[in-house]
Formats: C-alpha cells, sequence, structure tokens
C-alpha cells in the first residue's frame, strides 16, 4: 500500500497575522501543519500500519517549510517530498497539476489523503481537481474510514448534522476533516527519527509544467475589528425606538 498525504504548511490559526505590501503576509510569524491535514497524517499512517508499505508527504512551500515537515515525520510518514515554490499563494488549479504530476512521478499512488480545506485559503477544491487530473474518485468531508480489499466504506458529514456512507474503489483521493480519528502526539524517539528521514527537495521549474498563474491576489485587507456590543435599557417601545436611531445615525446602515 503505497499512500501520499498532500500537506499544506499555514500559518498558525492562533498567530496574528500582518499584512506586507498589500499583498503578502507578514511570514516571520509560526507556521503549522494545516490542522485538517493531521487527520489525512493519522489515517494514511493507520492504513498503512494496517496493510504494510509507506505513507508519503507532498508539500509545495518555500524551503522555510522543512520544520514544518519534519514536525508531520515524526508523526509516522516514511518520507517526504517537498516542492519548492516562490509563491506566497498558489490557486488550487496549478496546486493540484503540482501535486498530480510530483505523485505520478514518485507513484503509483494507491491512495492520497488531504485535508479538505486549508486552514489559510479555505478554497476547498484541491481535492477535487487533483482527482479530476489524476483520474481518481474523491471523497471529501470524511469523518469514517474502512477500508476493505480494494474499495473502501466511507461516511462523510454533508451538512445540517447529516451524513451519507459511500463505498470508494481504490486508488482514490480521500479529504479528512475533524472527527475522522484523534491525530498522535509525537514521543521523542518519534522526532529524533524524524530528523533522519529522508526529504527530497525538488524545483518547481524541473517539472516542466505549463501553469495557469490564473488565480492572483490582487489585495489583501485585515479583518475590521468588531464594534463592542451595547446593551440598550428601557421598555420595548423605548429600547426599539434607540436600535433604530443607533441603526440610521451611528451605523448608517437606515436612510
Amino acid at each position: 500500500m503505497k499512500a501520499y498525504v498532500c500537506m499544506k504548511h499555514v500559518p498558525d490559526t492562533a498567530a496574528s497575522i500582518k499584512i506586507v505590501g498589500g499583498k503578502q503576509i507578514d511570514e516571520t510569524v509560526k507556521y503549522i501543519i494545516s490542522p485538517h491535514d493531521e487527520y489525512a497524517i493519522e489515517e494514511a499512517v493507520r492504513l498503512v500500519e494496517k496493510k504494510g508499505g509507506e505513507v508519503v508527504l507532498v508539500t509545495l512551500a518555500k524551503e522555510a517549510a522543512m520544520a514544518t515537515i519534519r514536525t508531520a515525520l515524526a508523526l509516522g510518514p516514511h518520507r517526504a517530498i517537498l516542492v519548492r515554490i516562490d509563491q506566497t499563494f498558489l490557486d488550487s488549479q496549478d496546486t493540484a497539476r503540482i501535486l498530480a504530476k510530483v505523485i505520478a512521478d514518485d507513484g503509483p499512488a494507491d491512495i492520497i489523503f488531504a485535508g479538505k480545506q486549508a486552514m489559510d485559503t479555505e478554497g476547498m477544491q484541491t481535492c477535487y481537481r487533483l482527482g479530476a487530473a489524476l483520474d481518481m474518485p474523491v471523497v471529501t468531508d470524511v469523518v469514517r474510514f474502512d477500508p476493505a480489499e480494494g474499495k473502501a466504506m466511507v461516511e462523510r458529514e454533508i451538512g445540517g448534522g447529516e451524513k451519507e456512507v459511500i463505498e470508494i474503489s481504490f486508488p482514490c483521493v480521500i479529504g479528512a476533516t475533524k472527527g475522522l480519528n484523534e491525530p498522535r502526539f509525537p514521543k521523542l524517539p518519534d522526532v529524533m527519527k524524524a530528523k533522519k528521514k529522508d526529504v527530497k527537495l525538488i524545483d518547481l521549474k524541473s517539472l516542466n509544467l505549463q501553469l495557469d498563474n490564473s488565480v492572483q491576489v490582487i489585495h489583501l485587507d485585515s479583518v475590521s475589528e468588531r464594534s463592542k456590543a451595547k446593551i440598550i435599557g428601557g421598555s420595548t417601545g423605548e429600547a426599539v425606538r434607540e436600535l433604530v436611531r443607533i441603526l440610521r445615525e451611528e451605523e448608517k446602515v437606515l436612510d
């Protein structure tokens, strides 16, 4: 069993993000494994522990992502591939094309895991586009994964508390989400072993891909701080009149 995990190197969700030059973020903040990808890594490792084989991480990022990759390798994958790119933001179509090329060259893959979405851009398109590029079936928002011979039964969230069960054949792409498993916490020996695991570096240009670059960041804005809540007292009539006044005079959302 050869399982690949597409992992993204993202800013810590608890970090205070600053915008630099209107188009970039301050990359000196702490970076982590994109949280949904942790579930993908854990599920891939569990699968290979049962079936045998190897787990390969694939990451598209600047070389600064090496520390995040080593952290991920401590969770159980056997090796990693880092495709060095210059862009901070890469659209999902080009991302999928690069991932598909790297996996096809290194594979073939029996299964590909990824987080259902990245926690920075939250495009939620890469799994689908990757499946299309490799002609593989795709299921995302997966919260249960039961492999069998040549196929798996998966359960996915579809909103409103509802779930559906799907049978999917291998090879396939699985988009993991919270609830699929409980990611392990690496022990010190795992961290030390991860330092010696192989990480193959690939320059994007060496793949000879024609990328669209059709989606580009024009401008980034920080989310404006919300104003403090107000408690309006008095009778119901007084409260309504005051609310209307605030909406008209202060918030200027009423004419």
